[in-house]
């Protein structure tokens, strides 16, 4: 009888513990309804509306009717129409369409004769996903006139681009960067402020003239320099252990890499101004790392989010980075046809910060 008084003294003492703990408590119920609610609604294996274009180059009743019905599939949203092939090319490299449609000027001579492709899909075929997307629509059934009703089996051909062997290594390796360095990033930063305080190091900071922005740069600077060993890392290993290209610049990759640093470290130092202990801080990791990682585009194609899902992950900076990473490494794009991306990071690293500072305090409480 008394172990079991003792044992119900430390329970009641644990549940006012928690009681008294609100961000423990509100991980304990927000993170399970987090889950619930992306895997629910946001995840979506079944993609739809993926951001396409077309060039029509014959430009007859026959090709306009094609055109009206793989759009009416809403498997691709025809976001706008270019002249040629070229420019359909320049849309995949800079990221701004996941699928391209070419329409050639014979196009209704193959469509009668049936002797080869009538139309060439051109897809970004680092995602696997998006590429058996693009396999389904060579089924769709197409309703021609009378005169070509039984369409050809062989009416659209597929150009599998940067990915021709179909690995999936090839997509996940260059996403793998900013997961590491999101989870990593945030979290040491956010438990090495914490740690200062349990630990009353910060007792002897106060005593110093150091200013607050001086102290925060002080605690950043280590751990951008491994942020960048961790990058080579991943990257070399992705190099000759799965054989990933890095068809891009490694000046790009090394600019875009160092924003994307500083953006996590920032926030890390915002999420130390909320937390008392280490254990907080890595809860408070937790929960922006999850949403970080399954609306980024890193697992699941970004088009076949709902619309409330896409506009959360276009605060998240792992989505600006992901498309970056990708585009240098896979696709051999020039940072400055993804300048908005940058921007969209800048202006993460800008805001957070400057909460940061205004948050931090050198005095104890």
């Amino acid at each position: 009888m008394n172990s079991l008084i003792r044992i119900f003294a430390v329970l009641r003492k644990e549940f006012l513990q928690l009681s008294r703990d609100r961000l423990t408590f509100g991980m304990i119920v927000g993170i399970p309804l987090l889950q619930l609610l992306m895997f629910g609604y946001a995840i979506n294996t079944d993609v739809r509306n993926l951001t396409a274009a077309y060039a029509d180059e014959a430009n007859t009743h026959l090709s306009r009717q094609f055109i009206s019905d793989i759009a009416a599939s809403q498997v691709i949203n025809l976001s706008q129409r270019v002249d040629t092939v070229q420019d359909l090319n320049r849309l995949m490299d800079a990221g701004v369409i996941a699928i391209g449609i070419s329409v050639p000027e014979d196009f209704d001579r193959r469509v009668i004769a049936r002797d080869r492709s009538a139309v060439q899909l051109l897809v970004d075929g680092t995602d696997p996903i998006i590429l058996g997307v693009a396999q389904q629509l060579t089924a769709l059934p197409i309703a021609f006139d009378s005169q070509t009703a039984a369409a050809p089996l062989r009416l659209i051909g597929v150009r599998n681009y940067y990915n021709p062997e179909r690995r999936s290594a090839v997509n996940i390796v260059p996403g793998l960067v900013g997961v590491i360095l999101t989870m990593t990033m945030v979290m040491f930063t956010a438990v090495a402020i914490v740690r200062e305080k349990e630990r009353g190091n910060m007792e002897l900071l106060i005593n110093t003239p150091i200013k607050t922005p001086e102290l925060m740069l002080g605690k950043i600077i280590p751990y951008i320099l491994i942020g960048l060993i961790q990058l080579v890392i991943i990257l070399t290993m992705g190099r000759y252990f799965f054989e990933v290209p890095i068809r891009g610049s490694y000046a790009h990759v090394l600019a875009a890499s160092l924003v994307f640093i500083a953006a996590n470290l920032a926030l890390g130092l915002l999420l130390s101004t909320v937390t008392k202990t280490q254990f907080q801080a890595m809860q408070m990791t937790f929960f922006f790392f999850l949403p970080s990682i399954l609306l980024s585009g890193f697992m699941f194609p970004f088009d076949g989010m709902p619309v409330i899902a896409q506009n959360i992950a276009e605060v998240l900076p792992l989505t600006h980075f992901n498309r970056l990473i990708r585009g240098i490494i896979l696709r051999g794009a020039d940072i400055t046809s993804m300048w908005n991306e940058m921007l969209a990071m800048i202006a993460f690293l800008a805001v957070t910060l400057t909460l940061a500072i205004a948050r931090f305090s050198k005095r104890l409480d």
